[in-house]
């Protein structure tokens, strides 16, 4: 049998150490040598969270804008941690004075230079979502396979006591079975404003590593960083962005399965903002496993009147986070490290919380030399392919009916969403009977692997995977 057949069948089945030799060597008796790769919002905390670990010293630091790694680098040496700094991934990654690399750069670069690392015997750490597409995502958990190294992906909750434990309870038969997983990202996104004409990107900025497998074109954003999140080409919208955390938390209440469900479709819009944003900013996506489903729902429009000071709406409870049906109750929690079990009748039964850091367990990891399944890149594929197939349906979408989209989602819980997702635009000033809401169509997953049968899968498959410039092919 080959090793890497191996691996990407029984290894993942619970913890696996079959790690290839130089892996081993590094980080065995000594602190793991890290770098930090992507230094705007996000990897500031990687960099925080790798000061405060154990068993980990924080080495380098690389970003491709010049102003933000100089600015890291004097943050770093405040705290007298002295770094050596990189504007070029790739030539990181070839130092042999670098153990292992965390990843926030944006969207359309994590797989890719987790690839590079592994590539290059490093163990990685990489945000969510792991990957741009579906493709990424399968590549990086061959990767790991291959390059027999610890990645890890930045779902936290799976570092978290408190949702461990709430799960061990209902597994025991306490409110009876799961019948739906909900997740929720009601969470204020303004318009990102419109460009009278493209930009150019900031000069201190070396826009040919930025861009990576992607197109070098004009700017068509007023902020150049963040607000790519929500543009075709970079990042995924909200569903992909904080979507894959508590998509993340469903798949774990369902056991973790190995498999993308057999049916998933999405409705919705860019609701109220003419701006450069591309994903929907409101959106439902049914996802249907056996033997419960998933429904995640994104709204990123206020309360009413377009108006963010009227706070966001809630479920149960919960802004962003989880709501987990079963026959006798609930489990919820929100994106914190929270949750609690509930009766049918909304009696609190038992209350969780505490954790530890993400990037300890990835460190702890890296020294035994042992990972558990939920922690690796095949997991963190699995949960944040949910995110792009649902995206794949939305994409394919075209405008129809309130009721033939109620028609579409044929599950109660489905409808009731769409539902209030009519009440919900209205008061923001929406009239979705005139204008409408975008429906995707119901895609299908073939018997085997990860591609889509039926209606629609030429259309689908196509979707799978982005276009890559050569300097920045991803291979395994």
């Amino acid at each position: 049998m080959k090793r890497r057949h191996f691996l990407g069948t029984s290894a993942f089945a619970g913890t696996w150490s079959l790690l290839a030799p130089h892996a081993r060597a590094q980080g065995a008796n000594s602190e793991l040598r890290v770098a930090v790769i992507g230094l705007n919002g996000r990897g500031m905390n990687h960099v925080e969270g790798i000061i405060a670990a154990k068993g980990a010293r924080l080495v380098a630091l690389c970003d491709c804008d010049s102003t933000v790694l100089a600015r890291a680098k004097d943050l770093a040496e405040k705290n007298n941690v002295q770094v050596t700094t990189y504007g070029d991934f790739r030539k990181l990654c070839e130092s042999k004075e670098i153990d292992a690399v965390t990843i926030a750069t944006p969207n359309h670069t994590h797989a890719l230079i987790a690839i590079t690392a592994a590539a290059n015997g490093k163990h990685v750490y990489v945000e969510k979502p792991v990957s741009h597409n579906v493709w990424e995502g399968r590549m990086l958990a061959d990767a790991q396979a291959k390059y027999g190294v610890i990645i890890q992906h930045g779902f936290q909750r799976r570092s978290e006591t408190s949702w461990a434990e709430a799960f061990e309870i209902v597994k025991g038969g306490e409110i009876g079975k799961l019948k739906l997983a909900r997740g929720f990202c009601y969470k204020p996104r303004p318009s990102i404003g419109k460009v009278a004409a493209p930009l150019k990107p900031p000069a201190e900025v070396d826009y040919n590593l930025w861009c990576g497998p992607r197109e070098m074109t004009d700017v068509h954003r007023e902020r150049f960083h963040y607000d790519w999140h929500w543009q075709f080409a970079y990042g995924n919208g909200d569903l992909g962005n904080q979507g894959p955390h508590q998509l993340d938390v469903c798949r774990w209440a369902l056991g973790d399965p190995e498999m993308l469900p057999h049916v998933v479709i999405s409705c919705g819009d860019r609701y109220a903002h003419k701006d450069d944003g591309e994903w929907a900013n409101t959106q439902l996506v049914l996802l249907k496993y056996d033997p419960a489903p998933i429904l995640f729902e994104v709204r990123g429009l206020p309360m009413k009147d377009v108006d963010y000071s009227s706070g966001m709406d809630s479920f149960k409870g919960e802004q962003i986070g989880n709501v987990m049906e079963y026959e006798g109750g609930w489990l919820s929690g929100d994106h914190a490290g929270n949750c609690a079990i509930f009766d049918k009748d909304g009696k609190e039964l038992k209350r969780f919380s505490g954790g530890r850091s993400h990037f300890q367990t990835w460190i702890d990891s890296v020294h035994s030399k042992k990972q558990e399944r939920m922690y690796s890149a095949e997991n963190g594929h699995l949960s944040s392919a949910l995110a792009h197939i649902g995206n794949i349906s939305w994409r394919l979408g075209e405008t129809q009916p309130v009721d033939a989209v109620k028609a579409a989602f044929d599950h109660p819980a489905g409808v009731e969403a769409v539902e209030r997702m009519e009440v919900h635009l209205a008061a923001n000033g929406v009239d979705v009977a005139k204008q409408g809401i975008r429906l995707g169509p119901a895609l299908e997953r073939a018997e085997k692997g990860e591609q889509f049968t039926g209606a629609n899968a030429e259309k689908a498959n196509a979707m799978l995977k982005g276009s890559y410039r050569k300097e920045f092919e991803i291979k395994v």
